[in-house]
C-alpha cells in the first residue's frame, strides 16, 4: 500500500509503498477515502523533522536533558546508538481521516460492520496511508449525507470542539477567537452554533472574510484596528467572556491581546501552540484563568483509552476524545437546519499520489491553503508481487525478525547483520512502515506487516521476537512448534501459565531450541568472575544492585496485560546473572516492595536461596540519581571477592591484594547474538541451559507472587 512517510532524521519526505497492515483485536481495518493535512500542525513536525541535531535540540531542550539522563546511566556509546535508531525510525504523518471498515478485530463484532464508513483519528494511526488499523476508541460512523471529504476534518472538529468546551461559554456570551486557521474556523463555528457571539482575529484578510460568511459577528485585523477599542464596542466596554487562542505563531502577542480584550475573570483557553510569556499584572489584575486545551478532548494521551479500549464512566466524564468526534460528526449531517460547514474551509482537493506535492506547498508557503485534503481512488489496492525467497541454505541461520522497536534497532540489529553465516530474510512488525524501513536499512529480503510471514516460512530456521512482553510467550511457542529456533528478548513469559504453553512447545520438537536475550551472562567482564570462582565449591553470597531510573506510570511497560511491570521485563536479567553467578538452581525467592507512589512497583528488595546454600540479594530502584551508575554487583566466596561496575571496571580482591580492570562498557550483546546464531548454524550445545531459562523465568514469576501473597516462594516444591 502506499503511504506518505517522512525520516525524523532528514526530514525528507516521501509516499512509499509499504507492506499492508492486518487487524488486531480490539481494532478496525479501515480503507482510506480521505485524509485531511493539518497544515500548522503538520508543518511544525515537518520543519522540526528538517532541522539539524543542534536545531532539534534547541527546539527540544526537554528531550536533551532525557538524552543527557541517559548518557550518565547508560553511557555514551549506547545513548547515541538509541538517538540514532529513534532518529531513523520512520514518521507516518496524518491524523485525521475518513474510509470504510474493511476488517473488524476480536471483540469489537456487532460495534462496527464491514463496509461501514468511519472517522478516525490519531497520530500515528489515522495517517495518510491507504489502510489504516485504528482501535475502537478512535473511530465513529459518519452520519447518511456527509461526504468523505467532509468527514476527514473530523479530528480537527474534536479539537476545536474541546478547546470551545473549555471555555464553558453560554448563550449571549462574547468569545473571541485569535488566529483563524482551521481549528480557528472550526471553533467558531462550534461557538456560534452554541448561541455564542464570536469575534474573530486574525492578520489575513481572506479568513477574516471566509469567517464572517459562515457566520462570525465581527471581524478584526489587528493590522489596521484596534482589538480592544472593537471589543468594548461590541460588549459596552465589558470585554469578552471567555478568549480561544488557535493562532501559530512563536510571538507571545495573543497573550498579550487576550489580557487587553478579556473582561474580569474571563477564560482562556490556548490551542494553538505560540509563545507563553503573558502579562503577569495584566492576568492577575483581571484574575484570567489559563486552560491548555488537551487536543482531542478526555481519553487523549491516555495509553488505556486508546490502546485498550477502556471506557470512562459517563457520570463522570461527558465529553471523551470519541464523544467529541461523534459530535462533530453529527454537527456535519446536512438534515439539521444549522449544520457544521467544512466543505467551504478546503482549499485544495489532492490525490495522494501528489501528497508530496501538497506538503511542499505547505512548508514552502508561496500559496495560500487553508484545508488541504488528500484523495484515494476507488479502486481495489493492487495485489502486490510475491517476493521470491532465496532457495533454502543447506547450512547457515536464516532469520526471521518479529518486532523491530528502538531496542531492536539500535542494538540488535545492527550486531546481527555484521555475523557471517546469518541471513536477515524477513521482518515483520505491526506498522508496514516501519518494516519497510527496517528492510531497506539492514538489508532484509522481504518486510511484513504479519508475523504469519516469519512463523510460516520454511525457508527460515531462525527466529529473534522483538515485541512488546505480552506477546513473547505465545510467538516463542508458536515458533519452537514450526521448528524453528528462538531467541526471544525477556521476559519469556508474565505468567506460569504462558511458561508452561512454552515448555509444552520446546517438548514437541527436538530440532530447534530457545534462548532469551540475557546478554549480561555473556559480558566478559561476568565470564571473568564466574571463571574466577569456578574452582571453588563454596557457595556465594551476592548483592546486586541496580539504580535503574524512573519511568512513566503510564508507560507500557507498566501496564498488567501488556509490559507485566518491570520486575517481569527487567528484574529478569539480574535474577538470571546471580543464577549465573551461582551455578547452582534457585530454590526459593521472598520478595519486598517499596510503596508505590505511582502504582508500579520500581522498588523492591529480593533474596534468592540456591541449592548449593549461595544467597543473592538483588535491590531494584528507580528513586536513585542516574549520575551515580546503573549496576554494581558484589560476589563473596571462600575468602575473595569480585566488584562489577557498570561493566566498565573490574575488581578482584583476595588474599590482600585486589586486581582492577576497566574497559569500554560491554554488556554482551555482541556475544550472546553471535552464540545463538552459531548454535544454529552448527549444532551442539545450546549456548544457555533451557531449563536454566525456564528457572530463571519462573523465579521471576515468583517474585510477583511473594509480592502478592507476602510470603517466600519455594520453587522446588
Amino acid at each position: 500500500m502506499k503511504q506518505v512517510i517522512q525520516s525524523r532524521r532528514s526530514g525528507k519526505l516521501a509516499l512509499k509503498d509499504v507492506p499492508e497492515p492486518g487487524v488486531k483485536a480490539g481494532h478496525i481495518l479501515v480503507r482510506t477515502r480521505a485524509s485531511l493535512i493539518s497544515a500548522g500542525t503538520e508543518r511544525m513536525v515537518v520543519d522540526f523533522a528538517k532541522k539539524n541535531l543542534a536545531g532539534k535540540a534547541r527546539a527540544r531542550p526537554d528531550l536533551v536533558k532525557k538524552v543527557v539522563d541517559k548518557a550518565k546511566r547508560d553511557g555514551l556509546k549506547a545513548t547515541f546508538q538509541t538517538v540514532m535508531a529513534r532518529l531513523d525510525e520512520p514518521l507516518p504523518l496524518g491524523y485525521s481521516a475518513t474510509g470504510e471498515v474493511i476488517a473488524i478485530g476480536a471483540g469489537l463484532e456487532g460495534v462496527f460492520r464491514v463496509g461501514e464508513r468511519v472517522a478516525i483519528a490519531g497520530a500515528g494511526l489515522a495517517n495518510h496511508a491507504e489502510l489504516n488499523v485504528v482501535p475502537r476508541n478512535l473511530a465513529v460512523p459518519v452520519p447518511e449525507g456527509v461526504a468523505d471529504e467532509d468527514a476527514c476534518f473530523g479530528t480537527l472538529g474534536a479539537i476545536a470542539l474541546h478547546a470551545v468546551r473549555n471555555l464553558e461559554a453560554g448563550l449571549g456570551d462574547v468569545v473571541a477567537v485569535i488566529g483563524l486557521g482551521l481549528v480557528g474556523q472550526l471553533a467558531a463555528q462550534f461557538l456560534k452554533l452554541a448561541g455564542v457571539r464570536v469575534v474573530g482575529l486574525d492578520y489575513d484578510p481572506a479568513r477574516l472574510d471566509l469567517a464572517k460568511t459562515l457566520g462570525m459577528e465581527a471581524a478584526i485585523n489587528p493590522a489596521n484596528d484596534d482589538p480592544l477599542q472593537r471589543v468594548n464596542d461590541l460588549t459596552h466596554g465589558r470585554g469578552c467572556d471567555g478568549v480561544l487562542i488557535a493562532a501559530a505563531t512563536s510571538s507571545s502577542e495573543p497573550f498579550q491581546t487576550a489580557a487587553d480584550i478579556a473582561r474580569d475573570r474571563a477564560r482562556v483557553s490556548m490551542v494553538g501552540l505560540t509563545g507563553t510569556e503573558f502579562p503577569y499584572a495584566d492576568f492577575m489584575k483581571k484574575e484570567l484563568n489559563i486552560i491548555v486545551s488537551r487536543s482531542y478532548g478526555p481519553g487523549r494521551y491516555d495509553p488505556d483509552f486508546e490502546g485498550r479500549n477502556v471506557k470512562y464512566p459517563e457520570g463522570w466524564v461527558r465529553w471523551t476524545e470519541t464523544e467529541n468526534l461523534g459530535e462533530c460528526l453529527r454537527l456535519m449531517s446536512p438534515e439539521r437546519g444549522q449544520s457544521l460547514q467544512v466543505n467551504p474551509l478546503i482549499s485544495h482537493r489532492m490525490a495522494l499520489e501528489k501528497a508530496e506535492d501538497a506538503y511542499a506547498m505547505i512548508t514552502g508557503g508561496n500559496e495560500p491553503h487553508l484545508g488541504v485534503v488528500l484523495t484515494y481512488s476507488d479502486q481495489p489496492l493492487a495485489t502486490p508481487a510475491l517476493t521470491k525467497s532465496q532457495n533454502k541454505p543447506s547450512s547457515g541461520c536464516v532469520l526471521g525478525v518479529i518486532g523491530a522497536g528502538n531496542f531492536a534497532r539500535s542494538v540488535l540489529l545492527p550486531e546481527l547483520k555484521k555475523i557471517d553465516g546469518v541471513t536477515l530474510h524477513t521482518l515483520a512488525t505491526q506498522r508496514g512502515a516501519t518494516a519497510d524501513h527496517g528492510k531497506q536499512t539492514f538489508g532484509f529480503q522481504v518486510a511484513s506487516a504479519d508475523a504469519d510471514d516469519v512463523l510460516g516460512n520454511p525457508d527460515i530456521n531462525a527466529v529473534l521476537i522483538a515485541t512488546r512482553h505480552d506477546s513473547h510467550a505465545d510467538l516463542t511457542a508458536r515458533a519452537l512448534e514450526q521448528g524453528k529456533s528462538v531467541l526471544v528478548e525477556k521476559p519469556l513469559a508474565l505468567d506460569r501459565s504462558s511458561l508452561n504453553r512454552v515448555i509444552k512447545a520446546r517438548n514437541s520438537r527436538d530440532d530447534c531450541f530457545f534462548q532469551i536475550g540475557f546478554n549480561r551472562r555473556f559480558a566478559p567482564m561476568a565470564e571473568r568472575v564466574k571463571n574466577e570462582f569456578s574452582q571453588s565449591t563454596a557457595p556465594r553470597v551476592m548483592m546486586l544492585r541496580v539504580n535503574a531510573g524512573s519511568i512513566d506510570g503510564d508507560h507500557w511497560v507498566h501496564a498488567h496485560d501488556e509490559g507485566g511491570g518491570r520486575i517481569l521485563g527487567e528484574v529478569c536479567h539480574f535474577i538470571d546473572l546471580a543464577r549465573f553467578f551461582a551455578g547452582s538452581p534457585i530454590t526459593s525467592v521472598q520478595a519486598e516492595a517499596a510503596r508505590a507512589d505511582n502504582a508500579a512497583a520500581d522498588d523492591v528488595s529480593i533474596s534468592l536461596s540456591f541449592a548449593d546454600g549461595s544467597l543473592a540479594s538483588v535491590l531494584y530502584t528507580a528513586q536513585g540519581d542516574s549520575s551515580a551508575g546503573k549496576e554494581r554487583f558484589e560476589i563473596f566466596s571462600s575468602g575473595r571477592n569480585a566488584v562489577i561496575d557498570d561493566f566498565r571496571q573490574l575488581q578482584i580482591t583476595g588474599a590482600g591484594k585486589s586486581i582492577s580492570e576497566k574497559s569500554a562498557q560491554d554488556k554482551g550483546f555482541k556475544k550472546g547474538l553471535r552464540a545463538f546464531s552459531e548454535c544454529v548454524i552448527s549444532g551442539g550445545d545450546v549456548p544457555i541451559a533451557e531449563d536454566e531459562l525456564v528457572e530463571t523465568s519462573l523465579a521471576t514469576i515468583a517474585v510477583l507472587e511473594s509480592l502478592q501473597s507476602g510470603s517466600k516462594i519455594d520453587l522446588q516444591d
